[in-house]
């Protein structure tokens, strides 16, 4: 049985971007593609304008467009692709950059750094390590036959 087609690019298990707010537009490349790299427009430019996307709730939108500020133009977002010789191939890489943007984007930020102390041990451990380094580097410095 094959897998079940999704009318859309799936950023994560709750989000799906649909086909119709995704724009792609093709250009040649500059990339790999020998003879035919000068009459085949396999770049491809994959936009979504997330600023008048309507799967995305008002929270999801507010934290994609501070996270992604810098790579918005017009509020919307956009990825290149052509790596690959072919236009299927830079399609493909495309939508997964897409996907994976916009995955980092709405992953929620990572929980603060709670400060703990040093275990006595780990204290004890580095004070002796020091000592002995001390001790080490004074051996070195002394003259011979001279005690300190």
């Amino acid at each position: 049985m094959p897998a079940p087609v999704r009318p859309g690019l799936a950023v994560s298990p709750a989000l799906t971007i649909p086909r119709a707010e995704l724009t792609e537009r093709f250009s040649r490349s500059s990339g790999p593609g020998g003879q035919g790299v000068n009459t085949t427009d396999s770049r491809v430019e994959l936009t979504w304008d997330v600023g008048r996307s309507a799967v995305l709730s008002d929270a999801q939108r507010q934290r994609i467009m501070e996270r992604l500020a810098d790579r918005l133009v017009g509020g919307a977002v956009t990825v290149v692709a052509s790596e690959h010789r072919e236009q299927r191939r830079n399609r493909d890489a495309a939508a997964r950059r897409l996907a994976a943007l916009v995955a980092e984007a709405l992953a929620p930020p990572p929980r603060k750094r709670r400060a703990t102390r040093a275990t006595r041990g780990s204290h004890e451990r580095r004070l002796t390590a020091k000592k002995q380094q001390s001790a080490t580097k004074r051996l070195r410095s002394s003259k011979p036959g001279r005690e300190d």
